[in-house]
């Protein structure tokens, strides 16, 4: 059911970042998709954050006629760094996923530009301003999906509490004197 939610999701973004650009301009530097393939990542399930970013970027890529596989490469290599990010360090807390959506939509970026002047395309701004705009918006509206997403139940039957600042995990501690033997 996490899976459904997730495409859905996704399908959503997609549509919404390719006509919230004809909307307004400052809407265009939110990336709708981005916040859904780190979300996916975050899930620690890399197959599908690297399926999801795969497809988004290059939907966004066709949809928008820039350069074919650029968003493609940078979402894809977004969902990789998120899922072992996320498979070795404790980000269940959506006060340590803001600065992982943040520092996602930055590296993204930066990929993304480096990509256009490695092929010599002129991309579609300036470097500085796109990315500063870019993590401001993305981060902020990528902080109230989650906070949505994690509300949306995803399983029928009795629905737990979640808390929105879930504690540290506990380790179980071994006890090191044995009486039995």
């Amino acid at each position: 059911m996490e899976g459904v939610k997730l495409t859905l999701a996704l399908i959503t973004a997609i549509l919404l970042q390719w006509t919230l650009r004809n909307v307004a301009e400052p809407l265009a530097y939110i990336d709708l998709p981005l916040i859904i393939v780190v979300y996916a990542a975050l899930q620690r399930n890399t197959i599908r954050a690297l399926l999801f970013g795969t497809i988004s970027g290059v939907a966004v890529d066709a949809l928008s006629g820039g350069l074919l596989g650029a968003n493609g490469f940078s979402k894809t290599l977004i969902a990789y760094v998120v899922s072992e990010l996320a498979r070795r360090v404790y980000l269940d807390n959506v006060l340590l996923r803001i600065p992982v959506i943040a520092g996602a939509c930055l590296l993204d970026d930066l990929v993304y530009f480096g990509l256009h002047r490695l092929f010599g395309q002129p991309p579609a701004g300036d470097l500085l301003t796109t990315a500063a705009y870019s993590l401001i918006g993305t981060t902020i509206v990528g902080t109230l999906v989650y906070l949505m997403l994690q509300s949306v139940p995803t399983e029928k039957g009795p629905r737990r509490k979640r808390e929105m600042f879930a504690p540290r995990r506990q380790t179980r501690r071994r006890n090191p004197i044995r009486l039995n033997k």
